[in-house]
């Protein structure tokens, strides 16, 4: 075999040597250390002295939109790879078309 760094294993170790040795140089180039610079860990906010809040984000209304984004992706990829000389595949892509289409009204509904 002539190109021996092609081969999956071989290129996983490889870009996992690199990884680990840039992260190994990188940590001896950053700043160490809360203890000399006190301010290190705190939010920072125009010069402000800000309070660190908790903050508790609500996914349910990201939901609908993740699952059309995906849903609508998903439709796109199977309609326009599906090939143009048969019918059955055709039939097959509008059916999911239709599905997909009727789970959004679902999803949408008031």
């Amino acid at each position: 075999m002539s190109n021996w760094l092609l081969v999956p294993p071989i290129a996983f170790m490889l870009i996992l040597l690199v990884s680990i040795l840039m992260t190994l140089v990188s940590s001896t180039l950053s700043f160490k250390g809360a203890k000399d610079c006190p301010g290190k860990l705190k939010s920072y906010g125009c010069g402000e002295d800000v309070p660190n809040p908790r903050l508790q984000p609500d996914y349910t209304q990201f939901f609908a939109f993740a699952f059309f984004f995906t849903v609508m992706h998903v439709i796109a990829l199977i309609v326009a790879t599906a090939p143009a000389g048969t019918m059955q595949i055709a039939g097959v892509a509008a059916l999911y078309f239709l599905c997909a289409l009727s789970g959004l009204f679902i999803l949408f509904r008031k």
